[in-house]
């Protein structure tokens, strides 16, 4: 089925075909048409299955063909948990909208406000927003939400992992009662269909792939290794297989800085992306980690939300997550769009339970390999590590604002969590 069956206008599929977009996917086909009906959705759709146009294509279509205000108020609203997912939603929705009469903008924290507050005093018909940054303003009458016809909720799971939830409710009332709502996460958990109960009204269900399920094309190993050996350990992987483009995930941000220090240490290009670096540092990251002069981007989960990196070959857990979900985004970031890809956890004693927890979770034994020189520790315990006064779970701890300090990065307004990522 192509583009041209789902009811879009032709503006929106000359920008889809200028992308070189023949084909929608799953989550496009069956999303589209109820978002065309006007009616509320909620979806379950994981990185790299096309889910940004599968919400940006419908929205960008009804805000084209309903009258348009002389000042443009805000007619629609994304909302997103990161920095890095924001800027990618919205240059998705630049593209989309190339050929239609269309007004789009981005805001975020860690940046000056000044020029995002003088694009939107200009006038705009969809903002891409992270919470923070999105009240900051408002409370200063910058922005008013009185207007949107369209409300997208992105990695709603990912926001209420994050401890937004009390920003999302403060946010909702600043909107009128009468609006479309669009909702998209990775889960189905019940703490996403309490919030879905809460917002949607009737909503359309739709799922992409199975809950939880892993791309086909990766190729899963873990590495058993003691835990003082795992850079050693990674930084022979990377320099004899001579990788050149590698994700690696950390749990803390304190270990993504000093394993980045480590590899450079030993002739490997590497940068570290996570919420304590400044937007221009993460920007530069991840620029030069796309144009190659980076071989490999250490990051943390909340940090890596988001990230747009195509083709991606190889992505390396230099510590497994202790929530087996964030396992599948991870790896999600490789093996996309149909291409293959390699995912390597490497795994030392105390990492049992959880490993034993993601191979349940995804419903395999991911094949195991030794190599000699980098033996797990015999006499080592399973019993996982205490961060900061034990093992870290999801926190319900709601952000603490400081309204007047509209230049704080949203990241430096989230609860702390035992210095994750």
């Amino acid at each position: 089925m192509s583009f041209n069956t789902l009811g879009l206008s032709e503006a929106i599929l000359k920008a889809i075909s200028k992308k070189g977009y023949n084909e929608p996917s799953p989550i496009q086909l069956k999303a589209i048409p109820p978002i065309l009906q006007g009616k509320d959705v909620l979806a379950s759709a994981q990185t790299g299955t096309g889910k940004t146009a599968g919400f940006t294509l419908p929205m960008l279509h009804i805000l084209s063909e309903r009258e348009k205000s002389k000042f443009r108020p805000i007619r629609a609203l994304v909302l997103t948990p990161t920095r890095e997912l924001a800027a990618q939603v919205y240059a998705n929705v630049k593209e989309y909208s190339e050929f239609l009469n269309l007004r789009s903008a981005v805001i975020f924290g860690g940046v000056n406000q000044k020029p995002q507050a003088a694009t939107i005093r200009q006038g705009i018909d969809i903002l891409v927003a992270t919470p923070g940054r999105l009240i900051d303003l408002e409370n200063q009458g910058i922005l008013s939400l009185k207007r949107v016809e369209i409300l997208v909720l992105d990695e709603a799971d990912r926001m209420l992992d994050m401890g937004f939830l009390r920003d999302i409710e403060r946010i909702m009332g600043m909107m009128p009662a009468k609006r479309q709502n669009l909702m998209f996460s990775a889960t189905f958990s019940k703490d996403i269909r309490k919030l879905a109960n809460g917002i949607l009204h009737h909503p359309v269900q739709v799922e992409a792939t199975p809950e939880n399920s892993t791309v086909d094309a990766i190729n899963q190993k873990v590495y058993r290794v003691a835990s003082g050996k795992k850079s050693d350990l990674i930084i022979k992987l990377i320099s004899d297989g001579n990788w050149k483009q590698v994700l690696v995930f950390t749990r803390t941000k304190h270990g993504a800085n000093k394993l980045c220090k480590k590899m450079i240490s030993a002739g490997i290009s590497a940068a570290a992306i996570h919420g304590n670096k400044s937007q221009g540092a993460r920007t530069k990251a991840l620029a030069g980690f796309k144009n190659g002069s980076v071989r490999v981007l250490v990051a943390t989960d909340i940090a890596a939300r988001g990230l747009d990196i195509p083709l991606l070959p190889h992505v390396v857990n230099y510590e497994l997550p202790n929530i087996s979900e964030d396992y599948v985004h991870r790896i999600g970031r490789t093996g996309r769009a149909g291409a293959s890809g390699e995912a390597i956890s490497l795994v030392s004693a105390d990492e049992t339970t959880y490993l034993r927890d993601i191979e349940k979770l995804v419903g395999m034994k991911i094949p195991k390999e030794i190599l000699e020189g980098f033996e797990p520790d015999p006499n080592a315990s399973t019993e996982p590590k205490k961060q900061g006064g034990g093992r870290s779970q999801r926190s319900n701890n709601k952000p603490k604002r400081n309204p007047q300090n509209s230049k704080k990065s949203d990241q430096s307004r989230r609860p702390k969590r035992n210095n994750r990522r």
